[in-house]
């Protein structure tokens, strides 16, 4: 009897990239292909799902009371009636007597590896075939030969898979039990607050938690009271020309700790600040400090998942989840790696065959911009020894490293649409701009003294681009305007003074010199609200969302710990759209709570305000994660989750 090897791939498309480099002369069966050593198979996506609680017991099909928390001591799967014909493949095969060995090509992360171990759990492969599984992080030829050659044994992948078991056993659990109960609870009463027959609340361990970050933020916004106030530029004048400078309190000013001041730059009444602005009339100006200094800025770290998401949604005003889909077409087609990544760094392994990848570009990337930037790369004689960089860090690497162009695929680059065009250069000139040397600045800060009253000048000019070379900053004025306001959230109170234009005068100052006061000039300034979350920024957030938690020691506990995963958040945001919990603008891609969103979050603040607290939803992540890692065992996580649910629901069915 002849021994077959049986891979089996995540999509067809993969299994057939499969098929050409083993290069077996394959036959196609329909749903598989063979040759004399290799069958490939395929799922198409999810074969298998969790069944409803119905399929316990009839009787559960009824939303009551009576009947939750439900809590099965062993839970029950079923094959997806709509891919019912391709399980039946992919089980059949799996069965085969004459299969000696199966590969689970999956792709090659928690998600992945969840939805080829429902199959085999529900398929049972012939008990004396082995089971291996490939990881890759594309589907170059060498990494697919690679991944094959390199295949481990499925038992060393256990702790992903218990991972992603317990992640859908969780998002099971606390969406069908709380949403159960928030409806049999509060219902009614929403359903008569927005004019309805019935009113079903979906809540989720990820979802609602986002969208308590969107209500939160809308709320803010529109409690916002913008705070007006007052600054004074003084205009300085030498014998070279005149600078601006900015005045701030310190402790030398006679207005230190004064109440007649909003912030150290600003007065709160027009009156006091002109008023002020007499005093200082016709006194003498002298430079008490020059600080010269020259900056570096590296390029940007490489791209992950939530970086090109935000990024894209930035450029080309699309959704996060269509930007995935771009980003796996193009990793199917070879030209990149692996997608679904948090990295934003390279393996200490990969950094040292990168020539490939750049050799790739080099040679076979028909693009004027790509190859001008690439031949500087050699003129230049650029380092591409990354090993010391920032760029490479193995410690910050999970499943895989981050995304980068392989240097190959340009066979079907041509199939590619503009947008798949358009974000393919985009990771390929993020790529290349690690290579280049850092942009550096020169910077002057000068500081004027007027009877103890400080002014502060700034001047800054770039004089060696580096790195700009490759991402030029060409940012249309809307997009100026949007980072601009995202700024002013972040910080209120700060409004970038005109550096430039001052650089080449501060350059000829000495300590000492005496200026002439040429002009007082009073600014009106205003606090401004944070802005909206976007569909990319949002994503951003969701990554971050352990930053959020103001508990310092736990802030640390959960570092790097967010909402979601990378493989998850595009899809979050488009299931709260999808049930109208909030609203993104086509064109703007602007995230706004609809009034059903607006009305949930205030059931759910109402019940149990931590669902929308990130800390919950990042320590379970954490938790999650502590498993694949093998540092708790699953069991540890179950009961938790369990003892949480109950100890939920005790307290909410005594409040009904």
């Amino acid at each position: 009897m002849i021994n077959l090897k049986l891979i089996i791939t995540e999509k067809p498309s993969v299994a057939r990239e499969f098929a050409k480099v083993l290069n077996g002369n394959f036959q196609n069966k329909g749903n598989y292909l063979e040759s004399g050593e290799w069958i490939i198979t395929w799922c198409v996506g999810h074969l298998v799902t969790m069944s409803y609680p119905e399929k316990y017991d009839e009787k559960l099909k009824q939303w009551r009371l009576d009947t939750l928390p439900f809590m099965p001591k062993e839970y029950k799967y079923e094959i997806i009636e709509r891919v019912q014909n391709q399980f039946n493949v992919v089980q059949t095969l799996l069965q085969r007597e004459d299969v000696t060995e199966i590969y689970n090509a999956g792709d090659s992360g928690r998600e992945g590896e969840y939805i080829q171990r429902l199959v085999f759990m529900m398929a049972k492969p012939n008990p004396k075939a082995t089971i291996k599984r490939v990881w890759i992080d594309s589907q170059t030829e060498e990494e697919i030969l690679r991944g094959i050659k390199e295949a481990k044994p499925e038992s060393e992948y256990d702790s992903i898979s218990d991972s992603a078991y317990l992640r859908a056993k969780e998002d099971y659990l606390i969406g069908i039990n709380f949403s159960r109960l928030l409806s049999i609870i509060y219902g009614n009463r929403l359903a008569k607050s927005l004019n309805q027959d019935y009113f079903a609340i979906s809540v989720g361990r990820v979802m609602t938690c986002v969208l308590g970050m969107i209500v939160t933020r809308e709320r803010e916004i529109k409690n916002f009271v913008k705070t007006k106030y007052y600054k004074i530029i003084g205009t300085f004048g030498t014998e070279k020309g005149s600078f601006t400078a900015e005045w701030k309190v310190n402790e030398k000013s006679k207005l230190f700790e004064s109440n007649l001041l909003y912030n150290e730059s600003g007065f709160k009444s027009e009156e006091e600040a002109k008023k002020f602005i007499a005093e200082l009339a016709g006194k003498e100006a002298i430079v008490t400090e020059i600080k010269k200094t020259k900056q570096k800025e590296n390029a940007p770290l490489l791209f992950n998942l939530a970086e090109i998401q935000n990024e894209c949604t930035k450029r080309f005003k699309i959704k996060p989840d269509e930007t995935l889909e771009v980003i796996q077409t193009l990793y199917e087609k070879k030209l990149v790696t692996y997608p679904r990544t948090d990295a934003r760094v390279l393996s200490t392994a990969v950094s040292k065959e990168i020539s490939k990848n750049l050799n790739g570009l080099a040679k076979r990337f028909q693009d004027e911009e790509v190859q001008a930037i690439i031949k500087k790369m050699v003129d230049e004689k650029y380092s591409t020894n990354l090993a010391k960089t920032k760029y490479v860090n193995d410690s910050k690497i999970t499943d895989h490293y981050a995304i980068i162009p392989t240097g190959q695929g340009f066979e079907n680059y041509n199939t590619l649409n503009q947008l798949q065009k358009d974000i393919y250069k985009l990771i390929v000139k993020r790529f290349l701009a690690i290579f280049y040397p850092p942009a550096e600045y020169n910077k002057v800060n000068v500081t004027v003294n007027i009877e103890n009253e400080t002014f502060y000048g700034t001047g800054k000019v770039c004089v060696k681009r580096g790195f700009l070379d490759v991402l030029k900053p060409e940012k249309k004025e809307e997009q100026i305007k949007q980072e601009n306001t995202e700024k002013l959230a972040e910080n209120a109170d700060e409004i970038d003074g005109e550096e430039n234009s001052n650089l080449e005068v501060l350059n000829t100052l000495k300590k000492n010199d005496k200026l002439e006061v040429q002009n007082f000039e009073l600014k009106d300034a205003e606090t401004s609200p944070p802005s909206r979350y976007n569909s990319g920024n949002l994503v951003i957030a969701m990554e971050g969302a352990g930053k959020l938690i103001e508990d310092e020691e736990l802030r640390e506990q959960l570092r790097g710990a967010g909402i979601g995963t990378s493989a998850t958040r595009g899809e979050i945001i488009k299931k709260l759209e999808r049930i109208q919990y909030i609203k993104i603008n086509n064109k703007t891609q602007i995230v706004t709570p609809t009034e059903k969103g607006e009305a949930i979050f205030d059931v759910v603040n109402q019940s149990m305000p931590d669902m929308l607290n990130p800390k919950l939803t990042a320590s379970w992540e954490k938790g999650l994660e502590m498993v694949a890692k093998k540092e708790i065992e699953p069991n540890v996580f179950m009961e938790k989750l369990e003892k949480y649910i109950q100890s939920k629901f005790d307290k909410l069915v005594v409040k009904f």
